[in-house]
């Protein structure tokens, strides 16, 4: 006689479950076979390679308790990590969103398959190594693999913080962050000075300012760059939405805006990664198919920017 077979727990049955919602419902990419991988690309100053799409959780993760939602942004990671992505990204000022990545990772098992991205708040530097705790015991993880001074607040002695837990081996990588264009002057003279990994900054088709010196300086100097706010917050997915894509998008693989304005963003050789945000598994596979060959040149990206300009 065959022996029973072990008691299916609840964590094997949800992930089953997710899986198969998130390979079952949706449509496939591409209609001419299996897709391909999602592209990476290496860190300089890492050694390490990420792939070129990313998760946010700003807003879309912060649902607090409700159950239903909970399991909603759990489904949402389920096919982040089938699909091939691995950064997720968070901060205390996202409300609920890093226990609620905490859960999903532990009811995915999920947390050797994640780069987790966090960052320390607060104007208080001598609070940063408890918001660090609190955080790492939200999301479950023995260690972050990225702390970020949000948003440059008190940044000097936060930076401090984060360079003695990094020569301590308490997190892997550290940088520095920013959002809406602002305070661009500031993050140059530190990525010019400090001995970071990573910047987070915005970029994306329309919010370009980066490209005078940000992005060409962190070639230069080996820095990791996190394109933020990629669709400015579905803004620039609403703007463009009753317009047809043009039939040269076809060239690069592009079937809807989102795609896109990903595949400007991540073709930049100086991102590592962008990190868009949603509450829908269809918009994780849509964003991660943006991460696939072929990906547009530099003639191609003028192309791609003159035309949204022109909209």
């Amino acid at each position: 006689m065959s022996p029973a077979p072990p008691p299916l727990s609840r964590r094997r049955l949800l992930g089953g479950l997710l899986a198969l919602a998130a390979g079952s419902v949706l449509p496939p990419l591409d209609a001419g076979g299996e897709p391909g991988e999602i592209l990476t690309r290496e860190v300089p100053g890492i050694g390490e390679s990420l792939p070129l799409v990313g998760l946010g959780s700003w807003i879309t993760f912060n649902v607090g308790d409700d159950p239903v939602l909970l399991e909603a942004c759990t489904a949402v990671m389920a096919a982040f990590f089938s699909g091939g992505g691995r950064m997720i990204d968070s901060s205390p000022m996202y409300g609920s969103s890093q226990a609620t990545i905490g859960h999903g990772l532990a009811e995915l098992d999920a947390t050797d398959r994640v780069y987790a991205a966090d960052k320390v708040w607060t104007s208080s530097p001598g609070e940063g190594p408890a918001q660090v705790a609190a955080s790492r015991h939200d999301w479950g993880v023995p260690r972050f693999d990225l702390l970020q001074v949000h948003n440059l607040v008190a940044w000097e002695a936060n930076l401090e913080t984060l360079q003695a837990m990094k020569a301590a081996g308490e997190v892997r990588h550290i940088g520095i962050t920013t959002s809406h264009g602002r305070r661009h002057a500031a993050m140059e003279r530190i990525m010019r000075e400090a001995d970071i990994d990573f910047v987070q900054l915005t970029y994306n088709i329309v919010d370009r300012e980066a490209e005078a010196r940000l992005l060409p300086l962190a070639r230069e100097r080996g820095i990791g760059v996190i394109a933020n706010r990629p669709f400015q917050q579905k803004r620039l997915i609403r703007r463009l939405e009753g317009e047809p894509l043009p039939d040269w998008a076809a060239e690069i693989g592009a079937r809807t805006w989102a795609q896109f304005i990903l595949k400007f963003i991540v073709s930049h050789p100086a991102v590592s990664c962008a990190i868009p945000a949603t509450t829908r598994v269809e918009h994780v596979r849509e964003n991660l198919a943006a991460a696939r060959e072929p990906l547009p040149d530099a003639e191609l990206r003028r192309r791609m920017a003159d035309h949204v300009r022109a909209l």
